[in-house]
């Protein structure tokens, strides 16, 4: 019995070291289990900068490389896109020689209807002519005495170079004349007839024209107006 003793207190003892060693060891590490296993890798690492998302200077934001870059709004296209007759001086009006016909395309009616105005380049030097004409039935004697028309303008303007010799056009449609002899209006007005008309253009002067088939003759003194074309018009 006094050998059974020895033993369990010998056991005892043993147990109550390695309890107060392991107390220590935990004591020591603050009790910090990543303390215990310092080759742990952390569950998130920060992501490092890759070549393939530069970082913009002005923004401090990434963009994903190849990504296309916005074209400001309003940007053009091409330098063609931009009007060439911009840096050729407008035609001064001794460098323009205006003359008129009748129209093919014309309404129906018995007056004039419409009428092409040509104006050519008799100029040494290539020139530009731009916008809608201002048109009047010229007076007798003085500028004075010229009746404006009412005008309408037809489509956009834009410049239009004319070389020595060359053309460009304008083309007027007026509120035609019905009936035979004197004729009428439809609005009840009496016609008018101009033997010749004064067609001005922005910065060019304004021309006296005669139709080279007739004579002006149109309704309620209203005008319908191209703007100044290359292409002429019928």
């Amino acid at each position: 019995m006094q050998h059974r003793n020895t033993i369990r207190v010998t056991a005892s003892a043993t147990a109550a070291i390695a309890a107060a060693l392991s107390l220590s060891a935990c004591q020591s590490s603050g009790g910090d289990p990543a303390a215990e296993s310092p080759s742990r890798t952390p569950a998130t690492a920060p992501a490092s900068p890759t070549a393939s998302s530069p970082t913009s200077p002005a923004t401090g934001t990434s963009r994903p490389s190849g990504a296309a870059t916005a074209t400001p709004s309003g940007a053009a296209s091409s330098p063609a896109s931009h009007a060439s007759a911009g840096t050729v001086p407008a035609c001064a009006a001794t460098a323009v020689k205006a003359t008129a016909y009748q129209a093919a395309d014309r309404p129906v009616g018995t007056g004039t209807g419409a009428a092409i105005v040509e104006f050519s380049n008799v100029s040494g030097k290539a020139c530009a002519l731009r916008g809608h004409p201002s048109v009047a039935g010229a007076g007798n004697g003085s500028p004075e005495h010229n009746s404006p028309l009412s005008v309408t303008p037809s489509g956009s303007a834009s410049s239009v170079t004319v070389a020595p010799g060359g053309k460009a056009w304008v083309k007027l449609t007026f509120v035609q004349v019905q009936g035979e002899g004197d004729g009428y209006c439809e609005s009840g007005a009496k016609p008018a007839v101009y033997p010749t008309l004064v067609v001005g253009l922005p910065g060019a002067g304004a021309h006296q024209v005669a139709l080279s088939d007739g004579e002006f003759a149109e309704c309620d003194n209203k005008v319908t107006v191209t703007a100044v074309t290359a292409a002429k018009p019928s």
